[in-house]
């Protein structure tokens, strides 16, 4: 990826309003940097490597038909090439790794489940003469949330994510000035600069409901946005790919060398993709929904962003690589009220929060069941990470 000009990526930020967090992105194998790569190199890469590996590219092939046997297993495609030239293959196991609207998910009849509407709606484009800094920047304000990712050759993606009623469709002149004014609310300096500098390609626009698909059945499996979509605000869509391309690998390998049942491979595949996806899945359907931070919740993004483990953290939820009920486990916040200040800034709510965790001066000693309660109360949805947890209350 590097060899190819995208540039790394070692932190993301947030900002909303007065209170920024920026911080280091979490090492995974020792690795600590991201990339944000333009999809049609990315897709080069992908296609190279899989030839390398032994795979046979066929390209400008539409899939018509599934093959199946006497007992309805799933043994083959019938496909058609670019000029209506016929094409049949045999399998064992037939992948669909073909996105939301999946064919083979739809001729398999593949039901949704934990199915949510659509909860936003984007428009992004690419920019030059930005600088790079291996910086992702994300702002929270007013409903919107603005963004700027580096990519490849020297160009940003820049966007802002807008509520579903208050999105338009308007030519492109229009959405730069909707666009730079989402910044402009938040970080005047960088609105200056996408003024100053322009932009190098059409305004795209972007918009998925939230579901989990059954993604497996007998001969067949589901990958990637095929199986799980969720919404895009924390672009994490090729992460999961990778991730549930790595899981179903790591499943179905022993069966199709003949050392285990096929079958029972693939439900362990399913149960493995639903544990971990399932937490970054709600996470992302929380952010998704563009609500402005509360008094209480700044707070706490005040705390993180003086705590170098806590805003790791939280960017690395964020990421798709530290899961949410880690992040929000009992342990986690109730150390995060030690970068609390003292004093009346916090507000009367979380002062007596920290009594509650720490137990009152000469007074109280800590109830902490209490304390989870009222700070899961103030945490939307992901306040039942902290309330699900087995060791939640614990005094």
């Amino acid at each position: 990826m590097a060899a190819t000009g995208c540039p790394p990526i070692h932190s993301y930020g947030l900002q909303s309003g007065p209170v920024q967090l920026m911080a280091k992105l979490p090492a995974v194998e020792g690795v600590a940097e991201a990339y944000s790569p333009e999809r049609a190199k990315l897709d080069e890469i992908l296609l190279e490597a899989a030839v390398k590996a032994g795979a046979e590219l066929r390209e400008q092939v539409a899939l018509r038909e599934l093959l199946t046997d006497s007992q309805g297993i799933v043994i083959g495609v019938r496909a058609e090439t670019e000029d209506r030239t016929p094409l049949v293959e045999h399998a064992r196991l037939v992948v669909g790794a073909d996105g939301s609207n999946s064919t083979v998910a739809r001729l398999v009849g593949a039901e949704k489940y934990d199915s949510h509407p659509v909860l936003n709606k984007s428009h992004w484009s690419y920019w030059a003469d930005l600088p790079h800094d291996g910086k992702v920047r994300t702002y929270r304000h007013r409903h919107q949330h603005a963004f700027t990712w580096p990519t490849h050759d020297g160009l940003t993606i820049v966007g802002v994510a807008l509520p579903v009623g208050d999105f338009k469709a308007s030519p492109d002149e229009e959405r730069d000035a909707t666009v730079i004014a989402a910044f402009e609310d938040v970080d005047p300096e960088f609105a200056a600069r996408l003024r100053e500098t322009r932009r190098v390609d059409k305004w795209m626009t972007g918009a998925v409901p939230n579901f989990l698909r059954h993604c497996h059945g007998p001969g067949w499996a589901l990958v990637g946005d095929a199986g799980y979509t969720r919404d895009p605000i924390t672009a994490a869509g090729i992460t999961d790919s990778l991730r549930g391309a790595e899981l179903l690998v790591e499943a179905v390998e022993p069966a199709l060398s003949g050392d285990r049942d096929l079958a029972a491979a693939l439900a362990d595949y399913a149960r493995h993709r639903d544990a971990l996806v399932g937490g970054h899945f709600r996470y992302t359907r929380d952010h998704a929904a563009l609500a402005d931070y509360n008094r209480e919740e700044l707070e706490f993004i005040r705390a993180m962003a003086r705590s170098p483990h806590h805003g790791s953290g939280m960017v690395g939820m964020f990421a798709t690589i530290v899961p949410p009920s880690e992040f929000y486990s009992p342990a986690n916040i109730h150390a995060l009220f030690d970068h609390i200040p003292p004093g009346p800034e916090p507000g009367w709510k979380m002062r007596m929060v920290r009594w509650l965790v720490r137990g009152a001066p000469r007074h109280l000693p800590p109830a902490t069941r209490l304390a989870d309660r009222l700070i899961a109360a103030n945490l939307g949805s992901m306040g039942t990470f902290l309330l699900d947890s087995p060791v939640a209350g614990a005094a």
